[in-house]
């Protein structure tokens, strides 16, 4: 089974961003020996604990520090930005790094109001224009706008032997369809939803239209996990990662917790209540364990592919992780 990475670049407490942003960059080097198939960095805009703003800006510099491994945007928000930019940044990184660059696609704002507003003029308004900005940045990618278009010769330069893959990523039956009319492939994110993938997915595999012949539909289902030897220790790795999400939540500005700070925290029964539902969504154990969840996914969700992403303090832990569930698919 292809496995992939999901970094979010968090920063751990009594650490830095820049720490947090080299973390990410030596966990792709991980991923890539370790033999996962791509590495994708996400965008967020001053959210605590959340150091990448510009995947674009990451990609370089993970290109530049590995080899062989897919890197791509998980997601650029496209509603923030002009498809002719989008285009021209992700043409130039293939242009660097040929047949391995992955052009993921979003529309969720990634901050707060105050941060979208101060990105984009009536950003609402460009989620409802999305389905027109994909394909116009489609066109710019694969060169074939109309010729009666206003852009049919301008190019998004410089222009790459291998253009960029494109991937929507979404949660939602409208991301799925819209994916499948336009032909690209389609990422679901099932940690950050509770809604009914399996019928999500479908729903793009039915509406799938191939832009050229022999074009499939390709399907990645992005998953929240922690794996360690025995499952006592993955509840305790996976513990840093719930209680920094509640310290999100109440919008203060502490970083990734230690297992001790973590297991110290003072929960009350809402908060129990709350570690209990986020873990429903999650993937928490040895092993065996994680590899039995995880082909499950892959089968009930028609996955060609499974992207995991660990939130840990420790980066030791988050790359044990990895290699473990590596040790049961790929090496």
């Amino acid at each position: 089974m292809k496995l992939s990475i999901l970094d979010q670049a968090p920063i751990s407490a009594f650490k830095s961003a820049k720490e947090a942003l080299y973390q990410s960059m030596k966990l792709s080097q991980a991923g890539e020996k370790l033999g996962y198939t791509r590495f994708w960095i996400a965008e967020h805009h001053d959210l605590p604990g959340l150091a990448c703003p510009a995947p674009e800006v990451m990609l370089g510099f993970i290109g530049a520090h590995t080899n062989n491994i897919r890197i791509g945007s998980g997601a650029v928000l496209l509603p923030h930005y002009k498809p002719y930019k989008v285009a021209e940044i992700f043409n130039m990184l293939s242009t660097l790094f040929p047949g391995r660059i992955d052009m993921g696609i979003g529309r969720a704002p990634g901050g707060s109001a105050e941060a979208t507003e101060a990105l984009s003029e009536n950003f609402l308004q460009q989620v409802w224009n999305m389905p027109n900005s994909l394909k116009e940045l489609l066109h710019f990618v694969y060169r074939d706008f109309p010729d009666d278009h206003k852009f049919s010769s301008l190019n998004a330069a410089p222009i790459p032997d291998i253009p960029p893959v494109p991937w929507l990523l979404g949660t939602s039956k409208k991301s799925a369809i819209l994916a499948g009319e336009l032909g690209v492939s389609y990422t679901f994110g099932q940690f950050m939803s509770d809604k009914d993938g399996k019928e999500i997915i479908q729903q793009y595999l039915n509406s799938f239209k191939a832009r050229s012949v022999g074009d499939k539909a390709e399907v990645i289902v992005t998953v929240s996990a922690y794996c360690a030897e025995t499952t006592d220790r993955a509840e305790e790795i996976a513990l840093s990662s719930l209680i920094w999400r509640l310290l999100k939540d109440q919008d203060m500005k502490a970083g990734v917790p230690t297992i001790e700070e973590a297991k110290r925290y003072p929960l009350n029964e809402k908060e129990k209540d709350q570690i209990k539902k986020m873990k429903e969504n999650m993937i928490i154990g040895n092993p065996a364990e994680v590899k039995a969840k995880l082909l499950d996914i892959k089968e009930n969700y028609y996955a060609d592919e499974i992207m995991i992403v660990t939130i840990t303090h420790s980066p030791e832990d988050k790359i044990r992780s990895y290699e473990l569930i590596a040790d049961q698919f790929i090496r």
